[in-house]
């Protein structure tokens, strides 16, 4: 166990540094809060909008190709792309301040100095290093004790933990498990609660597709607004239809199901759904160190269809041209960040940013800024 602790820095952790962009996509500043002063949209001076507050009205106006007298409504221009990328990907500098979670001589998380001086009162649950049974070091490891050997005895043991821990230091407990693996194809080595995978540093995998239409040659994206009482990003943008991968589901699988519970679309449907690839990042916010892999779906949905929230976590959706969608990316912190990596990813796919943008590769590459295994 002990080479797996020599580093605290596992194999994705490099790509946290995002490249060194070209000077010419910071050339002039960007706004991420729309309406600064165009009274030409019907807005008023130096007025601004709360990623909490808006409305379609706000979304469908700064979606508009120039919504004010200081934007020239240049498509090329990354820059705000590149920006969406930062906010997935915060705090690198931080990752010195994390302790490499080990089980089975596997590096499964990473979990905050700060975080792991509430588990050392679990000394049946956890150690910190030296496991006093058999005398092994553990350069500043965290690890569970040995007589949890089997995946069950610790996915009991942790869960009692977070729920001792409670909503004061782990917010949003939702009862639900997520597998812990050291890579996707890994076997299980226990199940935690969702709402604390950060907080382990987990490696958490979710479904997000765009659900896209065609109609009168032009390409159009299903948006959802979230419901203002969810506990995470409620108000914000979302994809036609995203979830985490919980324990025991593909993601085929999870898709389907996710598809009637947030958009009421039948399996008949749902079922064509295509697999086109992922996204990842690593994200740092205090004792949170968010270690995202994202598979992205496409589903060309009937012009006839319009989807039907079974599940109240939507408020409502819209249907909006995809290059609308991508303004509204680029110039405002509107969509829930890491769907605007989702999307983004779909604007490359279809031929909204090309590759005489300047910067195309480095934006390209940064979509999987973190640890994809």
């Amino acid at each position: 166990m002990a080479s797996a602790c020599a580093s605290h820095l596992s194999p994705g952790m490099a790509s946290l540094r995002l490249p060194l962009l070209p000077r010419a996509l910071f050339s002039r500043p960007i706004s991420l809060l729309p309406f600064r002063g165009s009274t030409r949209c019907g807005s008023h001076p130096s007025a601004s909008i709360s990623t909490s507050s808006f409305t379609w009205d706000d979304v469908l106006r700064v979606a508009q190709p120039r919504y004010s007298d200081d934007d020239d409504g240049d498509s090329s221009d990354l820059a705000g792309f590149f920006e969406k990328i930062r906010l997935c990907n915060r705090a690198s500098e931080m990752r010195s301040d994390f302790l490499p979670f080990v089980v089975e001589d596997q590096i499964v998380g990473y979990v905050h100095q700060g975080f792991a001086d509430h588990l050392r009162q679990f000394d049946d649950v956890f150690t910190f290093d030296r496991d006093s049974l058999n005398g092994s070091r553990f350069g500043g490891c965290v690890g569970l004790h040995p007589l949890l050997g089997t995946p069950e005895d610790r996915t009991e043991a942790v869960v009692r933990v977070v729920k001792c821990l409670g909503q004061e230091l782990i917010p949003g407990i939702r009862n639900e498990l997520y597998p812990v693996k050291s890579s996707f194809g890994g076997s299980i080595i226990f199940s935690l609660e969702r709402a604390a995978a950060p907080y382990f540093g987990i490696k958490a995998y979710g479904v997000h597709m765009n659900g896209y239409v065609e109609k009168d040659g032009q390409e159009y994206l299903w948006i959802g607004k979230r419901s203002q009482v969810k506990p995470t990003y409620p108000g914000m943008l979302d994809h036609l239809v995203a979830g985490g991968l919980p324990h025991d589901i593909a993601c085929g699988e999870n898709i389907i199901k996710e598809c009637e519970e947030e958009a009421g679309i039948p399996r008949i449907i749902s079922r064509g759904a295509m697999p086109v690839g992922a996204v990842s990042y690593m994200d740092i916010d205090g004792y949170s160190y968010k270690r995202d892999v994202l598979f992205c779906y496409d589903l060309k949905l009937p012009e006839s269809f319009t989807p039907n929230n079974q599940d109240g976590e939507v408020e409502s959706f819209k249907l909006i041209p995809v290059a609308q969608v991508a303004n509204v990316i680029r110039r405002t912190k509107f969509f829930k960040p890491n769907c605007a990596l989702v999307i983004t990813d779909f604007l490359f796919r279809h031929g909204y940013i090309k590759p005489e943008y300047v910067g195309y590769l480095d934006l390209l590459g940064s979509l999987k800024s973190g640890d994809c295994s």
